[in-house]
């Protein structure tokens, strides 16, 4: 028999809200949050904008209730304030031992962050060594674990961009095939020189608003986020009576493996990573309401989703937009972000806009939705793509 997995919690931080509410109020209002760095020093803090959430660490540290000593990096932080908020709406108490509980996180920048702040002070300032160990990317998986008092299966995913995505595609393949009950997944990342220099050297960064699918778009704006979501399999779902936000109706990955940092011309992995959800989910293209584009605004992604989603859906692309004008791109977080988004679409019957769009691109016939559009939305195609190719589509349902 199948399992069915529900989502019953989700939360998150991101350059637009501090949780869930204070998102889904920016998105309704059109308030970006794109601006000038101001959380660490960079001399392309003139020349491009990002999505950056408006606390220091100091005010996280506060905010979390950690004590000098804790090793905790801003990565670290985000996750723990977003897995907080998810499962606190889930009700989630870890005290029955039956029922197994696991947590995949996400995530590329890792301990970056303090990293490249402390590297050369270690030698000089012992106080400032218990931070070596806070580098890899799984350390902050195992913090946001051990704030929770998650003693369960902890593991993490690092696969660029679509981290996250595929972060969810494991619980929920977990879930259903009868080896965890519940699953926490999700993805956090924080800005830092590392990856705006990389992103910088790659030219594709924009020194103004980004506009996804437009003519002349120029780049992206990258972001900082965090976001989680509660998987629980139906079956847990009936014996606790929960209330769900909506299920995971399908999945794919796939990987085109076309170029370090470029996705396939005509979206081969794209395209594949959809058929492969369709077919889990045993939905047709007519059938979705909406898609949550990857939409980086680079030259590059456009085109190829763009290409990708007329090979899916033929002439019928539903109704899309990317919503990554808003937060800009969270890299490992940006998939559990747009997770929520998905979700709170079908909770709140709307469409978000792709802010800032002006003019169609010259290659097809393709017009995202530029302004909030409310309507009865059942179900939700998001796409993630990460550098080598990989793909990874997901499909939200009302549950």
């Amino acid at each position: 028999m199948s399992v069915g997995v529900g989502v019953t919690g989700m939360g998150m931080v991101s350059a637009i809200g501090l949780s869930v509410a204070e998102n889904l109020s920016s998105l309704a209002t059109s308030r970006c949050g794109i601006t000038r760095v101001d959380n660490f020093e960079t001399r392309h803090r003139d020349n491009v904008l990002v999505g950056e959430i408006k606390l220091s660490n100091t005010a996280l540290e506060e905010r979390i209730g950690l004590i000098k000593g804790h090793g905790v990096t801003r990565t670290g932080m985000l996750g723990i304030l977003a897995a907080r908020e998810a499962v606190q709406q889930a009700g989630l108490l870890f005290t029955d031992p039956s029922v197994r509980t696991g947590l995949i996180s996400s995530t590329s920048v890792g301990g970056m962050d303090v990293t490249e702040k402390y590297f050369y002070s270690y030698t000089q300032d012992p106080e400032l060594q218990h931070y070596i160990l806070s580098h890899d990317a799984g350390v902050s998986t195992q913090q946001i674990a051990d704030d929770l008092g998650l003693k369960g299966t902890v593991t993490t995913i690092s696969t660029a961009c679509s981290s996250a995505a595929n972060a969810i595609m494991l619980g929920a393949r977990l879930i259903k095939s009868g080896r965890l009950d519940r699953v926490i997944v999700g993805g956090t990342d924080a800005l830092s020189k590392f990856t705006l220099n990389g992103f910088n050297t790659l030219m594709i960064l924009s020194d103004t608003y980004c506009k996804p699918f437009d003519q002349n778009r120029k780049g992206l704006n990258l972001g900082e986020a965090a976001a989680y979501l509660v998987l629980e399999s139906d079956a847990l779902i009936a014996k606790e009576q929960k209330p769900v936000l909506a299920y995971v109706a399908g999945y794919g990955n796939a990987n085109d493996a076309f170029h370090q940092t470029a996705s396939s011309e005509n979206g081969e992995g794209a395209f594949l990573a959809m058929q492969k959800a369709f077919a889990v989910s045993e939905l047709v293209a007519s059938q979705i309401d909406y898609i949550n584009a990857h939409g980086t605004a680079t030259p590059n992604n456009d085109l190829s989703e763009g290409r990708a989603l007329l090979r899916a859906f033929g002439n019928g692309v539903p109704t899309f937009s990317s919503t990554k004008a808003f937060t800009g791109h969270t890299l490992a977080a940006a998939a559990a972000i747009e997770a929520v988004y998905s979700i709170l679409a079908i909770q709140e019957g709307m469409v978000f806009p792709n802010l800032n769009f002006e003019t169609p691109m010259e290659e097809f016939e393709l017009i995202p939705q530029a302004d909030l559009l409310r309507r009865d939305v059942n179900y939700v195609l998001s796409n993630s793509f990460g550098f080598g190719g990989n793909c990874s589509t997901l499909i939200f349902g009302r549950y």
